[in-house]
């Protein structure tokens, strides 16, 4: 099963990027730059994942609407949908 999610990447004004994945709460990753960012907005998506599974947990899947917390919208946010593939027990 695949499962598509939203994620926001804010420029830090350091450089590169911070991950953020409204869906996920508390699933947050950098990258050095948008390519970077996306790879591991999925592996931190996957890892996010893996944890709900061992805990007995069904993923949550993302509405028609995102939101994001007042204090996370300062600067520029761009947005990208990734998709992760989910093993069977995953979903179960």
């Amino acid at each position: 099963m695949k499962l598509t999610y939203t994620v926001l990447l804010k420029a830090e004004p350091e450089g590169g990027f911070t991950v953020l994945v409204p869906a996920l709460p508390g699933c947050i990753s950098y990258g050095e730059n948008i390519p970077e960012a996306l790879g591991m907005a999925e592996e931190a998506i996957e890892c996010y994942l893996l944890v709900l599974q061992d805990e007995g947990e069904t993923p949550p899947f993302e509405g028609e609407d995102v939101t994001i917390a007042a204090e996370d919208v300062s600067g520029t946010l761009l947005g990208y949908k990734v998709t992760v593939k989910l093993q069977a027990a995953t979903v179960a």
